[in-house]
């Protein structure tokens, strides 16, 4: 990605120190900053500046960093970096629930958090959402968390773009880059999503994970497959992937499959081979007719 005003991060938390630390490690990637600390400031300042890259502290005052992150996924397709001294599964599993793509446990590593930078901008970023479906989305202090999307009025919209999507082949003649199994289809040009012919909101991370299980079909691929594929490296590379990075593509793939409404127990789209990894459903023509 090129250095311009687009690459721009805005850093939430709320201790000066940790603050400072990140301002100069932004900075120093080429990235313009906007400083926020408290949850309602960030959730304004990313919906203002369109960030590249959003870090969120999870103790803030105010709404937390959890609220926080389900505020910006309502209004922004930016990623989300949690940094946080809460290291337990649990706490890891609630972050990326919320909707933050990495998840770093304080104290961190300036290097380590670079690289992190390195590998997002390395992925396709997830288009903003549209005005339409963001209007109101900000919701005020004493308001509940927005509920995933399915905005009112898009089955219509996304039949109209694709019509054979319930029969998982994308529409003639429409442009795009369609992979389609069962009755969900993307596109990799739009970052469009359906399922059942409704739209369906994922996070960049969840998107990317779901693309590349498209695109391998009914091979499989493993949880350190994965986890480099959102490092932006090539399957097969010598890189280190460590159990943390697993636990993490666990949580995404949870996650994702209870968007798209799968079942680990009944898997219509998603099959787990223990002890593997993840590849599609085998696809039964006779039965989705």
């Amino acid at each position: 990605m090129t250095e311009d005003a687009t690459k721009t991060a805005v850093i939430i938390e709320d201790d000066p120190d940790v603050r400072s630390l990140l301002d100069e490690v932004f900075r120093s990637a080429g990235f313009r900053t906007v400083l926020a600390g408290t949850g309602l400031e960030g959730v304004a300042a990313v919906a203002a500046n369109r960030p590249v890259i959003t870090t969120l502290d999870i103790n803030l005052p105010g709404i937390d960093g959890f609220e926080a992150a389900r505020r910006i996924r309502a209004v922004s397709g930016t990623f989300i970096i949690m940094l946080s001294a809460l290291g337990e599964e649990s706490d890891v599993v609630l972050g990326l629930t919320s909707g933050a793509d990495e998840y770093l446990v304080k104290p961190f590593r300036p290097r380590e958090l670079r690289a992190r930078i390195e590998a997002l901008l390395r992925r396709p970023r997830n288009p903003e959402p549209s005005p339409a479906t963001t209007a109101g989305a900000t919701p005020e202090a004493g308001d509940a968390a927005p509920a995933a999307r399915i905005p009112a009025g898009v089955a219509q919209g996304a039949a109209a773009r694709n019509p054979s999507v319930a029969a998982a082949h994308p529409p003639a003649g429409t442009a795009g880059r369609w992979h389609a199994h069962r009755d969900i289809s993307l596109d990799l040009d739009t970052h469009t999503v359906l399922v059942a012919q409704q739209e369906v909101d994922l996070t960049p991370t969840e998107f990317d994970l779901l693309a590349t299980l498209l695109e391998s079909k009914r091979r499989v691929r493993s949880k350190s497959d994965l986890a480099l594929v959102l490092r932006g490296e090539a399957f097969g590379s010598a890189s280190y992937v460590g159990d943390p990075d697993k636990r993490a593509i666990e949580a995404h793939m949870a996650n994702l499959r209870r968007k798209i409404g799968d079942s680990t127990a009944e898997p219509r789209y998603i099959e787990t081979v223990r002890g593997v990894g993840y590849r599609l459903t085998a696809h039964d023509d006779a039965a989705e007719g």
